[in-house]
């Protein structure tokens, strides 16, 4: 079954700002679909983005955020 979360839980899921998902969804970098007044991310498209971002390991770009 498919797992959408909103761009807020998609952000938690892979410690970024959540503004750096919307970034993601407008460069088609991750799958997303609007619900009503908000977007949403499709989980697998999200885990799959974060698994290679971690496969490239320390090049350029954004960093994930450290939560305490």
């Amino acid at each position: 079954m498919e797992e959408w979360v909103t761009t807020y839980e998609a952000a938690r899921i892979a410690n970024y700002d959540p503004d750096y998902i919307r970034k993601l969804v407008r460069a088609n970098k991750i799958e997303a679909r609007k619900w009503g007044q908000s977007w949403q991310v499709h989980r697998d498209s999200l885990l799959e983005y974060l698994k290679k971002t971690e496969s490239l390991g320390n090049r350029r770009g954004p960093k994930r955020i450290d939560n305490p």
